[in-house]
């Protein structure tokens, strides 16, 4: 199994995550990411990092009976690769609508990812937080 994640690329990660984020899957989101790891929201109101996968999952896990008001897909992604061959950066939307009201939405993102061993190790997620409140309300 190791030498699989040792396989695994950058960009391979990154489209996993956005698409077990979009899928709800959050146990496969969490997995994604090393034990220790630096995770941060620049554009977030508490920018704190996350250092861990357990600071992660109580970022991803939602409440018991909790369901989301939206439905979202990755869109537009275009990865740039770069002169160290761990880090990415990872330009997308999340695109999709709020299934109540039936808004279309579409939520800027840019990820700046280290990947190694096929874990996240460190990453950087400048998300549109007021798209992302107003897609949900």
């Amino acid at each position: 199994m190791e030498e699989l994640a040792e396989q695994v690329t950058p960009t391979e990660v990154f489209h996993r995550l956005v698409h077990a984020v979009c899928d709800e899957r959050w146990d496969d989101a969490i997995a994604l990411y090393a034990d220790r790891t630096h995770v941060s929201h620049p554009f977030a109101e508490d920018p704190g990092p996350m250092l861990s996968q357990e600071e992660l999952r109580h970022h991803f896990t939602p409440p018991p009976g909790w369901v989301s008001p939206i439905r979202r897909q990755p869109a537009d992604i275009l990865v740039h690769e770069t002169a160290d061959p761990e880090v990415i950066v990872a330009e997308f939307a999340y695109r999709g609508v709020n299934v109540a009201s039936g808004q279309p939405f579409a939520i800027p993102c840019v990820f700046v990812m280290r990947v190694r061993d096929g874990l996240i190790v460190e990453s950087r997620d400048y998300i549109d937080h007021v798209r992302s409140a107003r897609a949900r309300s």
